[in-house]
């Protein structure tokens, strides 16, 4: 067992035996939240147990969450930085508190994983008196007493600012030590829930950070948060107990966990490595690279091309795991981001784009004893990857005798040639800023913001012109949506009752304006096959069907002819949704049209969905198809 794995297990074994049910990870895509392209924090599924709502499994819940975070992947190169990423959770919903959490992170790190406590610090909330928050004494006392315990000297410190002092726990105000989706309170919408944390910092030490060739001099004394990159934040405990209303910040109803910590960072700090790529999450991915050329990840000059490869191929595979292919909008331009940027890195290391398809069953099998799915998916994953590879060896090869054209006799990269070469030759942003690098130009100042102003008018400007393609007649997109997402289970009863039930949803999208379902199938759709799928939703939808709720065993569930997409990710306690048939029944052809696993939202009664319409149907993998459905315009 990789360290990687054995500390996912310790923690998940740990977080057991203190009471807590173990819950599978979500996938990348919310199943239910159209407001979002990524899973992007461990919490984002457990929002509505914050507000008092039941979790199936109890009040005390662990998991090890798959995360990725678009807004990393310009940031890959340096040691840290990653586009995904597993976040260790666990959540106290009305149960602990603060005293027993900060207890048992203390216990895990130095007990469980037997880190030194000398190379742990640690920080609490300063407070804020115009919110009417108080300084966080509680969670700062607590943390002295447990290294008091093992013989450490815990000073608090109130100003950071002024360095380390001699410190061992130090306050930070909002800006570093207080947690919602949102961000700081002043950003935080009417109703969102957040609340003060405490995180934890392991310390590499002086020595260490100078021989690292990624830390750059900073400004000012040395202090836990700053970013010399001595200190590595591995935890976060965040004390969920507020919700911000039109009045200001009131307390919850329950006091709530949510801690988060950052797998591959604690593993960073097990191996005693502050460069994550050197660490068991990483290292296979960089010694496969590293085969294919002749340059060593050593070679500093390098090292970047190395990071950025292995970070995006793995986050490729996991992203194709959970259903996202390659595509031009959402979720599917994003992979096709990662993809394509890898490819180009393999230029700049002398490596034949096709090799990079090696580094799939390397993921794979870093991954499988925590997720089997991806054994399944490997040849699938591996396809789609060699098609994309093909498809982007030749806009490259374009894309690259335009931007030669474009800055032949000029000496700086613009935001208009960069959004040029994206809008006429689909040549990505990044790639056009790491040419420009490569070639010694000149970057514009502020050539970010002004691309992104130039791809915002442009896509309004499409809006403009398409703004009724999807009009559905109805103001609320919250309904909209719900609505969609109990049509995805009516679509995919009908595919498989017209093509086979061999027929599986293999993902889904859905936005205010349309549906978006994947499934496996390995032809196109006829035009009869079609029409039948359209009609016997529509027969469904005017027949008023009941849409029935029930929590189940998962074993109970899948024996009463449930189905479910990656049935491995559900807990053992499942929401099941029955369309259209008494929910007591069995599978007997007549009893249900729909049955699945589900966490919702969905309608109470069919009859409120409206005529629905099959829009294009198309290849997206070997073996998978697309359809888009959406609603009739009134």
């Amino acid at each position: 067992m990789s360290d990687l794995s054995f500390i996912r297990q310790k923690y998940l074994d740990y977080m057991v035996s203190l009471g807590h049910a173990a819950v599978p990870s979500a996938a990348l895509v919310p199943e239910n939240d159209p407001t979002t392209l990524f899973t992007s924090a461990g919490m984002q599924s457990m929002i509505p147990y914050f507000f008092g709502q039941a979790h199936p499994e109890g009040q005390r819940v662990t998991d090890s969450q798959k995360c990725f975070r678009a807004d990393d992947i310009e940031e890959v190169g340096d040691n840290r930085h990653t586009t995904f990423f597993e976040m260790l959770g666990n959540w106290s919903f009305g149960d602990y508190f603060k005293k027993e959490q900060i207890t048992f992170v203390f216990n895990f790190l130095t007990r469980e994983l037997k880190l030194d406590p000398h190379k742990l610090y640690v920080s609490c909330f300063a407070g804020n008196p115009e919110l009417g928050i108080d300084r966080d004494d509680e969670a700062a006392t607590t943390w002295q007493k447990l290294f008091t315990e093992v013989g450490i000297d815990a000073k608090i410190v109130t100003d950071p600012t002024q360095g380390l002092q001699d410190g061992r726990i130090f306050f930070y105000g909002e800006k570093k030590n207080w947690w919602s989706r949102s961000g700081v309170p002043a950003n935080m919408p009417e109703g969102e829930p957040g609340g003060p944390d405490s995180e934890v910092f392991y310390d590499f030490g002086e020595q260490k950070t100078a021989l690292a060739d990624h830390f750059h001099a900073v400004d000012g004394p040395c202090h836990i948060n700053c970013d010399c990159g001595r200190f590595l934040e591995i935890g976060n405990s965040v004390f969920m107990q507020y919700q911000k209303t039109s009045q200001g910040f009131v307390p919850l109803a329950q006091a709530n966990i949510d801690f988060g910590g950052g797998l591959e960072r604690i593993l960073a700090a097990y191996q005693e490595q502050p460069d994550v790529f050197r660490t068991a999450a990483f290292w296979p991915l960089i010694e496969k690279i590293q085969s294919f050329s002749q340059y060593k990840y050593d070679d500093v000059e390098k090292q970047k091309y190395f990071r950025i490869i292995a970070d995006h191929m793995k986050a490729a595979v996991m992203l194709m795991a959970d259903g996202v292919v390659p595509a031009s909008k959402e979720q599917g331009y994003v992979l096709r981001r990662l993809l394509r940027r890898a490819l180009r890195q393999a230029a700049y290391l002398d490596i034949k784009q096709e090799t990079l398809v090696e580094l799939v069953p390397i993921v794979v099998a870093m991954y499988q004893d925590a997720y089997p799915a991806l054994v399944a998916q490997e040849a699938t994953i591996s396809q789609v990857l060699a098609a994309e590879q093909q498809k982007f060896s030749k806009s490259l090869h374009k894309g690259l005798q335009e931007f030669g054209k474009m800055v032949a006799d000029k000496q700086e990269l613009t935001a208009a040639i960069a959004f040029k070469l994206y809008e006429s030759f689909g040549f990505p942003f990044e790639i056009s800023l790491e040419e420009a690098q490569v070639r010694g130009m000149q970057i514009q100042a502020g050539i970010k913001e002004q691309y992104q102003q130039l791809k915002t008018a442009h896509a309004d400007a499409s809006r403009t012109v398409s703004k009724n393609t999807f009009k559905s007649g109805l103001a609320d997109h919250g309904d909209t949506v719900v609505k969609y997402h109990t049509t995805t289970h009516l679509l995919h009863a009908a595919l498989r009752q017209v093509l086979g039930e061999s027929v599986e949803q293999k993902g889904s999208n859905i936005t205010a304006d349309r549906l978006r379902f994947d499934f496996s199938f390995n032809r196109a759709l006829t035009a009869a096959e079609k029409q039948q799928v359209e009609e016997l939703i529509n027969t469904w939808i005017k027949a008023d069907l009941l849409v029935d709720k029930q929590t189940l065993p998962k074993e109970e569930a899948l024996k009463s002819g449930a189905i479910a997409l990656f049935v491995e990710r559900y807990p053992s306690i499942v929401n099941v949704y029955s369309i259209g048939a008494n929910p007591n029944g069995t599978k007997s052809g007549v009893d249900f049209i729909s049955r699945e696993f589900c966490s919702g939202p969905h309608v109470a009664h069919t009859g409120v969905i409206g005529e629905i319409v099959l829009d294009k149907e198309k290849a997206v993998a070997d073996g998978v198809r697309r359809i888009y459905a959406l609603q009739k315009s009134v």
